[in-house]
């Protein structure tokens, strides 16, 4: 075992609930993709904690073999580095912190999702606090506090001109093609799309088989690829298994696979109770769009001719982005996206009980009226619970639409605030 002696190169924004986490419970839990910076926000955080990383063998065979006999020669405090791959480790974590509950004893990482994990028998219920860790979002990158979620909720959006902080900022097209991992940031974009590649390849290859059973690693591949082809779609898994060639039975099974892995969201259908017409399926969405653009052969100079694509691009990186601010603005809001048969549609809807707003996402660089439409029919549906809507888009105006509580918003205000 050994001491994390690595500083973190971007501050994150979910550093203040960790450490409140870590003041009074037992077990802390950053999960998140690999390379997101999960081990370096823990170093960082707990930088006299043992370290331990079941990704080597010496640790993992015992983690296995022994799972309570290995928890009872750790330190009083130690960090687990890749717990996914000894997911039964949980419960001899559990029956420790029953012994002796003194909070911040284990910060556990994991690459996969362990709240979706078959082989997890046991809950850590009370004892553990989960935080998730995604790609780096916008505001983090521009070390800018990431409010603007928080202010959307809190009706505190006011019209006025949207300018870049910076002399040299990206464009919206360089920041959908970098996206948010830490190391391909660094890299030239050649690089960066090779990095990507590669982390696909030893992602599938070393993960997939800890935690499913994945007969064919290449099939797993090219789902995703597929996905990233069509981006925030809805999930055809039809289609999908004529495709590949696979029954429905395999298809889902592998969507689930990718979502442990944090390589995929799949964002459910609103509905409420009299939504008799709306539809059910879920929409799909790559978790980082430079992956998403890697894979689906994007380049920023294909902006112009292949708009369609980067259109569903942008609407995957609006969701992350949102997702990413919400576990430190409010974890318990929820995520959907809005769809009726006049495919009539929103591309995100965010609740916490019954209060409900909604969120539109245009590549344009000005707004029509018909934009809001789709917002229109979901405060239609909520009544009284709306409480707010905004269509985003390219321009640097943010101002009223002519429809109560909503809103034009510049894109750049996502991380600009």
């Amino acid at each position: 075992m050994i001491a994390l002696k690595n500083s973190p190169l971007w501050k994150r924004a979910i550093t203040v609930s960790l450490k409140t986490a870590l003041k009074d419970t037992p077990v802390v839990s950053i999960l998140g993709p690999r390379q997101s910076g999960k081990s370096t926000l823990a170093s960082a955080l707990c930088p006299h904690y043992a370290y331990v990383n079941l990704d080597e063998e010496k640790f993992l065979s015992i983690a296995l073999s022994d799972p309570s006999g290995f928890i009872e020669t750790l330190p009083e405090r130690v960090i687990i580095d890749e717990v996914q791959r000894a997911p039964s480790l949980l419960r001899a974590i559990k029956a420790s912190v029953d012994k002796n509950r003194r909070p911040g004893r284990f910060v556990l990482t994991g690459s996969a999702n362990l709240l979706m994990l078959p082989q997890l028998s046991e809950s850590l219920a009370g004892r553990m606090e989960v935080v998730e860790l995604y790609p780096l979002t916008e505001s983090e990158k521009e070390e800018h506090p990431g409010k603007f979620l928080h202010s959307f909720l809190k009706g505190k959006l006011k019209p006025e001109m949207v300018i870049s902080k910076k002399e040299k900022s990206p464009t919206l097209v360089e920041r959908l093609i970098a996206g948010g991992y830490p190391e391909p940031l660094i890299r030239s974009p050649v690089r960066a799309r090779q990095w990507h590649r590669q982390y696909i390849k030893s992602i599938l290859e070393r993960d997939a088989h800890s935690i499913a059973d994945v007969k064919d690693v290449r099939s797993l591949k090219i789902l995703l690829e597929l996905l990233a082809l069509s981006p925030a779609q809805l999930v055809n898994v039809s289609q999908l298994s004529n495709s590949l060639k696979l029954d429905r039975a395999t298809v889902d099974h592998y969507l689930s696979i990718l979502e442990r892995l944090f390589l995929i969201r799949m964002l459910p259908a609103w509905h409420n109770n009299d939504g008799k017409r709306l539809l059910k399926t879920p929409k799909v969405h790559l978790l980082d769009s430079g992956l998403a653009a890697a894979l689906g052969g994007l380049r920023p100079h294909d902006w112009s001719v292949r708009r369609e694509k980067f259109g569903h691009l942008l609407e995957s990186f609006v969701v992350q982005q949102f997702i990413a601010q919400a576990t430190w603005t409010d974890p318990d809001l929820r995520f959907w996206h809005y769809r009726d048969h006049d495919q009539v549609e929103v591309d995100l809807v965010i609740t916490r009980g019954k209060e409900t707003w909604g969120v539109e996402v245009k590549s344009a660089a000005s707004t029509t009226p018909e934009d809001g439409k789709g917002l229109r029919r979901l405060a239609d549906r909520c009544g009284e619970h709306f409480r707010g809507g905004i269509v985003f888009y390219a321009g640097d105006l943010l101002v009223r639409r002519k429809e109560k509580k909503m809103f034009s918003v510049p894109l750049e205000k996502l991380w600009n605030c």
